[in-house]
């Protein structure tokens, strides 16, 4: 699996016609932007469900279930805290998708009914330039202890993604290389 996280201050050229883009190639979008208020994420997600995102590609919320839910995107991704937090009102949802940082936080994640685990950071990235990324040993370890999918994120590119698979990661979330075209 190929997923794409976005960033628009990372987009080179127009967000929603790169990420129309993106939805023929992605196997997901998880629409990640931290920096919006949740009126002006559910803005822009019902702009990408207007440009037809949503009917190409699997098209993930980020954090706002209350946005997700009004415009019908039945798929979210949560922090762990956050799926701690909401994990009685997550039943609207087919997929629930949880960042999580240890073996512990994933095997927590997955009694709690996470269908898929992003687990991170792996490699160096500019997002996360003062932090030690984790390394495909860690990530490893976190594929060994689960039994559901694990994507790997965190400084993943054409380079490297194969030592992700190979690590047991069932596919890569990707944000740089989409938002600035490098998979385009």
């Amino acid at each position: 699996m190929l997923i794409c996280v976005t960033n628009r201050k990372l987009c080179t050229g127009d967000f929603i016609v790169k990420l129309s883009e993106i939805s023929y190639k992605a196997d997901a979008v998880i629409l990640r932007e931290k920096d919006l208020t949740e009126e002006q994420y559910t803005e822009l997600a019902a702009k990408c469900i207007d440009a037809g995102i949503y009917s190409r590609t699997k098209f993930v919320a980020n954090k706002y279930i209350n946005s997700a839910k009004k415009l019908g995107i039945k798929d979210i991704q949560l922090s762990l805290c956050d799926f701690k937090k909401y994990s009685d009102e997550l039943d609207f949802f087919d997929s629930k998708w949880v960042s999580v940082h240890s073996v512990d936080e994933a095997c927590e994640a997955q009694r709690m009914g996470a269908d898929y685990l992003i687990a991170g950071h792996i490699f160096r990235t500019e997002c996360k330039k003062d932090l030690e990324p984790r390394g495909l040993k860690f990530l490893k370890s976190v594929c060994k202890s689960v039994r559901c999918p694990v994507l790997a994120i965190g400084g993943i590119n054409k380079d490297n993604i194969c030592d992700v698979i190979n690590a047991g990661a069932a596919g890569a979330c990707v944000m740089s290389g989409f938002m600035k075209g490098q998979y385009n």
